[in-house]
């Protein structure tokens, strides 16, 4: 954009992602607060807009609006946008000086210092008949005003003239008709992107679906696993994401324990994706149809659950690519392709795309229809598997062309890797990163690592989806652990977070490792597992308390909206969250101990929550469904391994027109 001539200076423009390279994130519904530092030489009054638009989807489209900046101090510039809809917007500022403004404060000392003002009169005429000018074609009334004004301005002065020209209705309406051709225009147009709701709050329950026989011996259809789906509800989980449901290759296929020998009967990695039957398109025979598939995402919709599904390009070394071009993939000097690799891992069974390839054109443009395939079916959400080993080209060009045309649909980055590799995954389009969160463990860590990911700068585009498991990755502290484990760090996840998830078994406190390694002994990456929701000891109610709690608390469903509070005890977290308009607010306590009670004494924020530390107020605890009266800021709490959270809900008191209530 050419910029606009004019001596105004815009700078330190904020929310602005890596110089306006990328877009900021937000939610429709959500308003983004613009900031930017706005000055001119000298003692001009100033004037400042934002300017936006919807720019996608192209049904919504609008053309350039504009709110006013707010004057803050030190040369501090606010405003706020609205972001209605879900979608792609673009926001810049403009600034100018007020001419007639500043030429009434100028008038304005001299006349008060006894100054002959004759000239600066007819200046002023000549600037409302200019306004005027401007008015002429877009207010007749506002036209007329400026014109007559102006005209008796140019008549000899006397104190009725310096009034009438002093007057702020007069300076409300030439400032309605400014001369911009002074304007300065910030040179960069930004991004900022709309995610639907749930790209903000979202509980995610992960499924394979051929186990959903939950026998251990017979392959299950996605007809089976529409049998999980009131389970799942009873849960409280509104996404339920499904690992790859292509044909699995034969070469190479892994055994059970990720062993390098298929035994008759092993049904392989769901990762290595493609065989004679087909590939990213297709449906593995043994789990059903196309139809099959869609009639799982409508029974899942009737059940207020929404499908995701896995997306991992790689290939089996018999996906129909490798025959049919293999001019996409990764060969060796020798002639055959590459086999998949991190070490000490290695993938016998997955084959790379050569990603930045002489054929990247053709192998892109085909990725691409991949994921519309998928939205066609009625797919919304993706979890993407192992993002941060293929080009952050792709993955930004990918991303916003099927959020061009798509505005509604989801990525979830499965990266845990390098800090500014995810972080960056995060800025290219991602939608949702898991974290770090999962080797969290210490109540110092924990502070530290989500103040970063739920605090801007940050968490202006990146959004942690907070896992406890996955079917790669048993952590340390679950390993054989107690279900009191299971408790605390499920009460961690639902609630430091909007968004958060979990493997099948979590619920029912699977924790059997691979000797010395943070994996699953007996997973389900590689066989068939039989599922026993009725299994001794496991946490389904409280998974399910946790979840209910989130959905009937809005203070919860908000990412950015965590703060951290003071706990006495090293071992007990204490934090809360309240919504942008104050009408929800909820304070949580964690024991991070599994294995014994845990006291202390907690600083309530009486700022915080608008108390005063005189007042009564009420607060509800929810996991245990108990009511108290707090008054001041100290509060004692004892967290134990069968109760190792708490989560209040906070109510202040109101006198009524007859007695006394309470609101949120």
């Amino acid at each position: 954009m050419t910029e606009r001539l004019g001596s105004v200076f815009i700078e330190n423009v904020q929310p602005e992602l890596d110089a306006g390279r990328y877009a900021i994130k937000r939610v429709a519904g959500e308003s983004l607060t613009v900031r930017a530092d706005i000055f001119k030489e000298g003692h001009d009054v100033l004037v400042a807009v934002a300017r936006w638009r919807q720019v996608t989807p192209a049904a919504r489209k609008t053309d350039w609006a504009e709110v006013p900046l707010a004057f803050k101090n030190n040369d501090a510039w606010e405003g706020t946008l609205p972001l209605a809809h879900n979608g792609r917007y673009e926001y810049t500022i403009e600034a100018w000086p007020d001419l007639f403004r500043t030429w009434a404060l100028e008038l304005k000392r001299k006349v008060d210092a006894g100054r002959d003002v004759k000239s600066e009169l007819l200046e002023g005429a000549a600037l409302l008949e200019g306004a005027a000018a401007r008015a002429k074609g877009q207010s007749p009334e506002d036209h007329r005003v400026l014109a007559e004004a102006g005209a008796r301005l140019r008549t000899p002065p006397s104190p009725d003239h310096l009034l009438a020209a002093l007057s702020p209705e007069l300076a409300d309406v030439a400032s309605r008709h400014p001369d911009r051709s002074l304007a300065r225009r910030y040179d960069k147009v930004l991004e900022v992107f709309a995610d639907r709701e749930k790209a903000r709050d979202a509980a995610w329950y992960e499924l394979f679906p051929r186990s959903a026989k939950r026998d251990g011996k017979t392959h299950g259809t996605f007809k089976d696993a529409e049998g999980w789906l009131p389970y799942i509800q009873k849960l409280g989980f509104d996404t339920v994401y499904l690992p790859p449901i292509h044909p699995i290759g034969r070469t190479a296929r892994k055994g059970k324990n990720n062993s390098l020998k298929a035994q008759p009967g092993d049904v392989g990695s769901p990762w290595a994706i493609g065989a004679a039957e087909g590939g990213h398109k297709a449906i593995h025979p043994e789990l059903g149809t196309l139809k099959d598939f869609q009639a799982f995402v409508v029974a899942a919709q009737a059940h207020g659950i929404e499908v995701a599904l896995d997306l991992a390009f790689q290939c089996s070394p018999d996906h129909p690519y490798v025959k049919e071009h293999p001019e996409w993939f990764q060969h060796r000097p020798d002639g055959t392709i590459k086999t998949a690799e991190n070490p000490p891992k290695r993938y016998e069974d997955i084959v790379n795309f050569d990603w930045m390839g002489p054929a990247r054109d053709a192998l892109w443009k085909e990725l691409k229809s991949v994921v519309l395939h998928w939205v066609d079916q009625g797919v919304r959400t993706f979890r993407v598997d192992n993002p941060h080993t293929k080009p952050m080209q792709f993955w930004h060009w990918l991303i916003r062309e099927v959020q061009d045309a798509h505005p509604e649909v989801l990525f979830l980055s499965e990266a845990f890797t390098r800090p500014k590799v995810m972080k960056a995954l995060a800025k290219v389009g991602f939608t949702q990163s898991y974290t770090y969160f999962t080797w969290r463990l210490f109540k110092d860590e924990l502070r530290a690592y989500l103040e970063e990911i739920t605090q801007p700068p940050v968490a202006d585009y990146f959004r942690g989806n907070l896992w406890p498991n996955t079917p790669d990755i048993l952590p340390e502290n679950l390993q054989n652990a107690s279900p009191a484990a299971f408790r605390l760090r499920a009460a961690l996840a639902s609630t430091l977070s909007s968004v958060w998830g979990m493997y099948c078994g979590y619920e029912l406190c699977e924790g059997r490792p691979v000797p010395g390694k943070e994996e699953y002994l007996d997973s389900e990456k590689y066989q068939l597992v039989a599922w026993d929701w009725a299994r001794p000891g496991n946490i389904s109610g409280w998974i399910a308390r946790l979840n209910a709690v989130r959905r009937a608390h809005p203070a919860l469903q908000h990412y950015q909206a965590l703060r951290f509070f003071t706990s006495d005890n090293d071992r007990v977290l204490f934090y809360g969250k309240r919504t942008p308009d104050g009408t929800s607010t909820v304070l949580v306590a964690v024991s991070l101990d599994p294995y014994a009670p845990q006291e202390a004494l907690l600083h309530v924020p009486m700022d915080w929550l608008g108390v005063n530390p005189e007042e009564t107020y009420q607060v509800h605890e929810l996991m245990a469904d108990q009511r108290s009266l707090w008054q001041g800021p100290d509060v004692q709490v004892r967290l134990t391994p069968e109760q190792p959270a708490a989560v209040w809900a906070v109510y202040r008191f109101r006198r009524t027109e007859h007695a006394f209530d309470y609101f949120e």
